[in-house]
């Protein structure tokens, strides 16, 4: 549902209601009037009306500073994460309802020179009312979420949420239709190319797969389809997004291309990388010269370990798609372990080289990796890691005696030394 629609609807609710409702108590119920004079009862209601109308603009002001405090101090990529939030919208739609439907009731108030307020009607502005009052305090409540806790808490349960539904734990077998397979698509005995699918238009992201779609697609032409392009990748004019292979006629572009659902921007959805990516551009924002506060990036690092020991301990290869016949019908790429490994860790060595407590987080990190990792070759290549980080940390500018502290292991940045690994 698009986000501008919520408003919309209250707002032609309040105005349903308020063209229905007056005239429904004139001609049912006309004896059902408020024991309140009119001067009170248009006082009550002008009030209701022009502070609804100040409270919009309020929320409208702290939809911005939301916006800009979060493209500021976390990273630009979480904007639309926060000012998607349907609490806002709910609370625009709301407020503006109560001050159109306190409108219309004040028209009807001392009609015809009747001296009399509608009573039912008076009574629902003070219900929308209490009920805005109670959305601008859930608003308010919101802001709490931006503090960096919360905010790194949010976006490690983004990830967990997708490795669980992405990829299945490799000490049990796999259900469903998807199987992740030990080859990948260059070791598979293919069928030759057939058929290969580029993309026209403007640049978009790829959001998502529809697996279901896709098999469907080949399984109709006895083919496999070879997803070239991953879900998070952007595709320009020209980017080869899929091949076809072995197919006994050519499929239909379009409905190939309808499978894949495109954006603006990556999402959470079929895409692990992404949290990733944001607790670590977190991360190094907090390293930056202009913040200099460590400590966030040590805390991003906790989330980023908790996700990787996730992964380690799930099956990483090429997801290879099968029909309900147990015949390949798509792959679909993933990244391998050292690419999870580069992406959560390089740019945060780099920017981080400098600070003892970023180094001695970092390599409790991987010194607990190497433990959790149960893939063959996981646990050796976060090694090879580990001594890549003890040749960064000698080489740093670090004096003698803050080399020996950056090489001991600290889950806390500096809290609780451990003495170097000797494993």
């Amino acid at each position: 549902m698009r986000l501008w629609l919520i408003p919309m609807i209250y707002v032609a609710g309040s105005v349903v209601c308020g063209l229905a409702v007056p005239r429904l108590e004139q001609a049912y119920f006309p004896s059902y009037t408020f024991d309140l004079s009119v001067s009170s009862a248009q006082a009550y209601l002008s009030a209701t009306a022009s502070g609804m109308m100040a409270l919009t603009g309020v929320v409208f002001a702290m939809a911005f500073v939301m916006v800009q405090f979060s493209a500021i101090a976390y990273s630009p990529r979480l904007v639309l994460w926060f000012a998607r939030d349907y609490a806002l919208f709910h609370s625009l739609g709301a407020f503006a309802a109560s001050f159109l439907y306190a409108l219309f009731t004040l028209a009807w108030v001392d009609r015809a020179d009747s001296e009399t307020v509608p009573l039912f009607s008076c009574l629902l502005v003070a219900v929308m009312l209490i009920v805005s009052m109670l959305l601008f305090a859930l608003l308010v409540q919101r802001l709490t979420g931006l503090q960096i806790t919360n905010v790194l808490q949010l976006i490690g349960d983004k990830g967990r949420e997708g490795i669980r539904d992405m990829f299945r734990e490799l000490d049990k077998e796999p259900g469903g239709k998807s199987i992740s397979g030990s080859k990948s698509a260059a070791d598979l005995h293919l069928p030759p190319i057939t058929q290969t699918v580029v993309y026209a238009g403007h640049p978009r992201t790829i959001a998502r797969l529809s697996t279901d779609a896709l098999v469907h697609q080949a399984q109709r032409s006895a083919a496999i389809i070879e997803m070239v392009s991953a879900v998070g990748d952007t595709l320009l004019e020209g980017s080869t997004v899929m091949r076809v292979r072995g197919a006994t006629d050519e499929l239909p572009e379009k409905e190939l291309m309808q499978a894949i659902r495109l954006g603006t921007g990556r999402t959470f959805e079929q895409d692990p990388k992404y949290p990733i990516r944001l607790l670590v551009d977190i991360a190094i924002k907090a390293l930056s010269p202009a913040i200099n506060d460590p400590t966030t990036a040590v805390q991003a690092l906790d989330q980023i370990e908790d996700l990787l020991g996730r992964l380690g301990r799930h099956d990483l290869q090429p997801g290879h798609v099968q029909d309900a016949n147990g015949m390949l019908r798509l792959i679909v790429r993933v990244p391998t372990w050292e690419d999870y490994l580069a992406l959560a860790f390089d740019e945060i060595r780099q920017f981080g080289a400098g600070s003892i407590q970023v180094m001695r987080r970092l390599r409790a990190a991987l010194v607990a990796l190497t433990q959790t990792a149960t893939a063959p070759g996981r646990a050796e290549a976060v090694k090879r890691y580990l001594n890549h980080l003890d040749l960064v940390i000698e080489r740093s500018p670090l004096d003698s005696e803050d080399k020996i502290t950056a090489l001991q292991e600290d889950r806390q940045g500096l809290g609780l030394s451990r003495h170097r690994s000797e494993s």
